[in-house]
């Protein structure tokens, strides 16, 4: 493991509500001490402590350095990022939850982009992290857009690696049978975003205008399996927003992680 990628794997119990008088908010320590940590909400918020979850989460880089956020696939976990966080943590503060349903965070049973969309807001909440850049492939580049939608004074950059875009799938998706083999993950969040990308709500195409961050699409044609024009039309919609193309299939950052970072790197800098 490089030197500048040092991390730890912590929970965040993500308290809904005022502060108690005198409550000091524990802060994660990179360097190595380990453990569950109780982090105390630092403003009032109105979303619900209904089915929140505590996500596990990796850290990397110094705690000066700006803020970035990483959102994996579906399927997939936090060291999913591990080729590119390493970099990314040498000149930034980098976190990479896994969302409910996967890897270390727990498997409700209950799952919806618009529940992923609230632990990633009561994370930021939990961490008092205010101007970040989130970057999401995939299910999580959905999730990433969701956020910048609702709280777009968050939000600094936003890259959204082959994001399903918010439209009803065409032809419609289906639920493959369930492999007969252990998962990292709860195949019931397969079911549910399945669901979503055939019936997404009207609202999350209508609402892109209301992002405000510089945005950066990547899209991973030839090989992928979104609707490119789409995409395209996305990058359209957002009004700061600017898209390109690395010929990766669908899994940019990985099958290709020099290329996502040239292109990334300068984007987040700007």
């Amino acid at each position: 493991m490089s030197p500048k990628y040092r991390s730890e794997r912590v929970s965040t119990a993500l308290v809904i509500g005022p502060i108690t008088p005198g409550l000091s908010v524990p802060q994660p320590d990179p360097l190595g001490r380990r453990g569950r940590r109780s982090l105390a909400v630092v403003r009032e918020s109105s979303r619900s402590e209904v089915d929140s979850v505590e996500l596990t989460y990796t850290i990397a880089g110094e705690a000066s350095l700006p803020a970035v956020v990483l959102l994996h696939a579906l399927g997939e976990n936090s060291s999913d990022w591990t080729m590119v966080a390493a970099p990314l943590a040498a000149t930034y503060r980098v976190y990479a939850p896994d969302l409910r349903g996967h890897g270390a965070s727990p498997h409700p049973g209950t799952y919806s982009l618009e529940l992923m969309r609230s632990d990633v807001l009561r994370f930021l909440d939990a961490l008092d992290l205010d101007d970040v850049s989130l970057i999401g492939h995939s299910l999580g580049g959905a999730v990433a857009y969701l956020v910048a939608e609702d709280d777009a004074q968050r939000v600094r950059r936003l890259v959204l690696e082959e994001p399903p875009p918010p439209l009803p799938a065409t032809p419609p998706r289906e639920v493959p049978s369930r492999p007969d083999r252990p998962l990292s993950f709860d195949w019931a969040v397969l079911e549910a975003i399945t669901r979503q990308r055939n019936h997404p709500d009207p609202a999350w195409w209508d609402d892109l205008v209301c992002i405000t961050a510089p945005t950066l699409i990547i899209a991973g044609v030839p090989g992928s399996h979104l609707p490119q024009d789409q995409l395209a039309a996305m990058a359209q919609r957002i009004p700061d927003a600017t898209s390109m193309t690395i010929d990766a299939g669908h899994n940019v950052h990985a099958t290709r992680p020099d290329a996502f970072l040239a292109a990334v790197v300068p984007f987040l800098a700007r």
